[in-house]
């Protein structure tokens, strides 16, 4: 088995879930007592924020290059990045280091070519939807990526930071992703990506009528096969 790089603490609460994830994945293929091999490196996220709200974008990346580094040291086989919104610096971390880092865009657009999707809904943060980074990745693939209007960017922005990045739930503001979903699924949207580590929190399949795409279970479940591979 090989093992996992996990860089986490963006927010803390999504990485319990890459956590849960990887391990039961694990359990369920190989039985037993068998649980996932994880090098976890949790950051601290009020310093990664600053720099995202101001534009330190090296910054960033310097930070997580080597947190990256460090668990190549430690002896992990490859590197997930447990956000969305990071992968911005993803290549400039993937020079740091010798070992893969495994995008979650890439491992999402995967399963939607399972599912024969072809236009899908984008949810995240202003910088996620907004972007190349990431929708480019979608893009290449021969996705059409719809995401909400300006007034939708922001609240759904507002709401990841100042509640689901802090644990908080409200009814309003899951009623508030649903009605966005819905509007992108008039316009033809024919799935639904939570392209937000934090937003599978808040929203499950049966909140809507349309194929929900979690990027966290995606990108964890990912990783415990490529770790099984080994």
């Amino acid at each position: 088995m090989k093992t996992i790089g996990l860089i986490g603490g963006m927010s803390w609460e999504s990485t319990v879930t890459y956590y849960e994830v990887v391990n039961e994945v694990v359990k369920e293929r190989l039985g037993g007592l068998n649980s996932a091999k994880v090098l976890l490196y949790s950051v601290n996220f009020e310093e990664i924020e600053k720099r995202q709200a101001s534009g330190d974008w090296d910054e960033c990346a310097e930070i997580l290059g080597t947190a990256a580094q460090n668990l190549e040291k430690a002896g992990a086989d490859f590197i997930i990045i447990c956000t969305n919104t990071m992968h911005k610096v993803a290549p400039q971390m993937q020079e740091m280091i010798h070992i893969p880092i495994i995008h979650i865009a890439e491992a999402t657009a995967d399963e939607l070519k399972k599912k024969e999707i072809k236009k899908v809904a984008l949810l995240g943060t202003k910088y996620t939807m907004t972007q190349d980074f990431y929708r480019g990745k979608l893009v290449e693939t021969g996705l059409e990526v719809l995401i909400p209007d300006e007034e939708g960017v922001a609240m759904i922005n507002d709401v990841i930071f100042n509640e689901l990045c802090l644990g908080v739930l409200k009814e309003e503001s899951k009623a508030a992703f649903v009605k966005e979903i819905e509007k992108l699924a008039e316009q033809g949207a024919e799935g639904v990506i939570l392209g937000c580590t934090e937003i599978g929190l808040l929203i499950k399949q049966e909140d809507v009528k349309i194929p929900v795409f979690d990027t966290t279970m995606i990108h964890a479940t990912k990783a415990a096969e490529m770790a099984l591979e080994g």
